[in-house]
């Protein structure tokens, strides 16, 4: 573990490789899972203030389960999370030539809010504990990321840089400045 201010940060994030692949994977982590996407409390306010730009780009199930569910719900961990339909599909998930797009980004991309979609999401595969003293932020594994992993490693892009713009979301310039430094002078065994 590495050490950052207020962080723990695993090894596995300067160690490991990791680069999106949605021609292979078609995007398969937002529509498998137990759960949503995660949500702090501060993105729940977010998302009902732009969910009328957001709601032009969804599924009609997705605006179902929003109507039905809420905006959030609450899962089996205790988390705030956005609701599924479908058995494992997030609610705001649309599809393009059967690639799993996100109907909040994609409100961003067409100009209608400032948002990018949550943390969480833009942060994956990488996920953040919150401990009462510190954030434990790890890599997580999953199978369905092993196209990223392979097309990671074959590029050679570790994976703390294919989500630079996101630790710097959660935790600012200095923050990611400070990881970077490590993973350039830290002697790593892989």
């Amino acid at each position: 573990m590495l050490e950052i201010g207020k962080t723990l940060v695993s090894l596995e994030l300067l160690k490991k490789r990791f680069c999106c692949d949605l021609s292979a994977c078609s995007g398969a982590c937002c529509v498998h899972g137990d759960s949503g996407a995660p949500l702090t409390k501060e993105e729940v306010g977010i998302l009902e203030k732009v969910y009328p730009l957001v709601r032009e780009f969804m599924r009609e199930e997705g605006k179902q389960a929003v109507s039905e569910q809420g905006l959030c719900v609450v899962d089996a961990d205790g988390d705030t999370v956005t609701p599924l339909i479908n058995k494992g599909e997030c609610a705001f998930v649309v599809f393009e030539n059967s690639v799993a797009l996100c109907a909040i980004e994609m409100a961003n991309k067409a100009g209608l809010t400032d948002w990018l979609k949550p943390l969480s999401c833009h942060l994956y595969p990488i996920r953040i504990k919150e401990y009462k003293y510190y954030d434990a932020v790890n890599f997580d594994s999953w199978d369905i990321c092993d196209p990223a992993i392979k097309k990671g490693e074959t590029i050679g892009l570790p994976v703390y840089v294919f989500v630079k713009d996101a630790l710097i979301r959660a935790y600012g310039h200095d923050w990611y400045e400070q990881l970077d430094y490590a993973a350039k002078n830290l002697k790593l065994e892989e």
